[in-house]
């Protein structure tokens, strides 16, 4: 959700897309192996990378909001339907599962929709998300992570199909991570569910249990490697999970902004601009010192008002005191996974730090991919950073960029949304 800056006051409540002019174009950047980026390509059931923003053919003129998964995107127009492409394997597209592939690459509205209005959509790895304009959540999909949220044993759905724990509440938001989703409400109560470990979705009616999955051990030789993994994967069997949607018990007394799931971490923002953070902290992306399990306040300087996360690090857009400027001061936070320079910044890792590239720009809103970052300035500006394998930055080639630039090729362009995917980004440009 993009955050409203004004008077630096945190909202909640539904989407509005009045910043939209009657006409609009998706464009795309980054890794087009699995047809995310909706571009015709040479290879059956594939499409090729792009190393610019490229607009998206055979996507109605109207637009309205955008949505990069792992490897597949969703679009949702003005009239209220979503479209989407990409990958189809576990059946994220919502087409039916004998579609030809080498059209899942191609736009095409999402079947099983018509009786609600979409007002946004949201993509992880394996399933997708609607939200009606009524508050009601639709999910579709495979996960045997419980991440759809249909009850005990639920992996798959076809469909879409309307998750009825929510019924009575307006769900305005969903983040979807590798196996847990977490839901904001209208009036800021905040559900989790799907795979539990490491206290990603914070504590719900159980104990906090580590993942099996999260040992960082050194290995004396290959097969003790193996023998540990195989040991994993067969503890992974009785993973803990949460099968439908529960409210979390640590934030029963405060109401929550915003929410942003990582691949196996959570941000969750409450309105009185306290951040916590939980889940997997391998890589500092919690941001904070405090080692126990659950949501825990992140250890920040500043006054966090819109939050993103990648896939090990974490993003936020805060206000910044020590600036000069009245009005709309704000700076971009980063910290956890550096590898490939997604931080933007030097420093340590795991503490939040801002990013400086970005100095005299006034962003408004920030996304993390799986090793790249993106940030949208009030001058409708796009800056990225991080790797630039497979075009993902829409720099014009593949090199890694340590510190933020602009996208020049959108120079000009009304940007009024900028998302990364896991591997791909995609634009929403206002005519």
């Amino acid at each position: 959700m993009l955050q409203l800056l004004k008077h630096r006051r945190i909202t909640v409540g539904r989407f509005h897309h009045r910043w939209m002019s009657s006409k609009s174009t998706v464009m795309s950047f980054g890794d087009g192996s699995h047809g995310a980026l909706g571009l015709p390509g040479p290879i059956i059931g594939m499409g090729s990378d792009a190393y610019e923003p490229t607009p998206i053919p055979g996507l109605p003129p109207d637009i309205v909001t955008i949505a990069p998964g792992h490897f597949h995107s969703l679009a949702v127009t003005s009239q209220g339907h979503v479209w989407g492409w990409g990958r189809n394997n576990e059946g994220q597209l919502g087409r039916h599962p004998l579609s030809p592939r080498e059209t899942w690459n191609e736009p095409k509205r999402v079947e099983g929709l018509n009786k609600v209005r979409v007002q946004a959509a949201f993509a992880s790895g394996v399933i997708s998300a609607a939200l009606g304009d009524d508050g009601s959540l639709w999910v579709w999909g495979s996960s045997k992570h419980g991440q759809l949220g249909l009850g005990k044993g639920i992996t798959k759905a076809a469909l879409p199909s309307k998750v009825e724990t929510f019924s009575g509440e307006e769900i305005v938001k969903v983040s979807l991570g590798w196996g847990h989703a977490l839901a904001l409400a209208k009036n800021g109560n905040l559900f989790g569910w799907g795979y539990y470990a490491d206290g990603r979705i914070g504590k719900i009616g159980r104990e906090l249990e580590i993942s099996p999955l999260e040992s960082r051990q050194e290995f004396s030789g290959i097969e003790a490697a193996e023998k540990s993994v195989m040991e994993a994967i067969e503890k992974e069997k009785d993973m803990p999970i949460i099968w439908e949607p529960g409210s979390i018990e640590e934030l029963h007394e405060l109401k929550v902004a915003d929410v942003a799931c990582g691949l196996d971490h959570s941000l969750v923002l409450c309105c009185d601009g306290t951040l916590f953070s939980g889940g997997s902290n391998a890589y500092g992306q919690l941001g904070r010192a405090n080692k126990d399990l659950g949501l825990r306040p992140v250890d920040i300087r500043f006054r966090p008002l819109a939050i993103a996360s990648g896939l090990g690090h974490s993003l936020a857009v805060c206000h910044d005191p020590s600036s000069e400027a009245t009005g709309e001061a704000t700076s971009v936070v980063s910290w956890g996974w550096n590898q490939s320079s997604q931080l933007g910044r030097e420093g340590p890792d795991n503490i939040p730090q801002v990013v400086e590239g970005l100095a005299g720009e006034t962003p408004v809103s920030v996304s993390g991919g799986r090793a790249h970052s993106l940030a949208l300035t009030a001058k409708k500006e796009v800056w990225a950073w991080g790797t630039g394998r497979n075009g993902r930055l829409g720099l014009g080639s593949s090199v890694d960029e340590a510190e933020p630039m602009l996208v020049e090729y959108l120079e000009g362009s009304v940007v009024v949304q900028a998302v990364a995917g896991l591997d791909h980004s995609l634009v929403l440009v206002a005519e």
